[in-house]
């Protein structure tokens, strides 16, 4: 039988976070992928690389876009994260029940 990694309130800390991290990421995702306005402080454009592409829309859009995946490549590692917390509360649960 495996030994836990984490504590439960280690692991029951990381699936609220998780949680957390998992909305507020695909939200994020979902408006960068919609262009919107507010967000465009938060795109990483560099003014030498701006200039290369002659100021276009479609470079601001493609900037939005890896914004997008990026936040939807965290999202789903938050979800990973979720399952391995997930996992070691179970372990920790049934080590709890195995020794009373």
């Amino acid at each position: 039988m495996a030994c836990p990694i984490l504590g439960p309130k280690c692991s029951a800390y990381y699936m609220i976070i998780s949680v957390w991290g998992v909305v507020m990421l695909v939200l994020m995702g979902i408006f960068f992928y919609i262009r919107t306005p507010s967000l465009f402080e938060d795109i990483s454009v560099d003014e030498e690389e701006w200039h290369k592409a002659k100021m276009t829309l479609d470079f601001v859009k493609s900037k939005y876009e890896d914004n997008a995946v990026n936040c939807w490549i965290a999202a789903g590692l938050y979800a990973i994260l979720f399952v391995f917390s997930f996992i070691q509360q179970r372990m920790n649960a049934r080590q709890t029940y195995e020794t009373s």
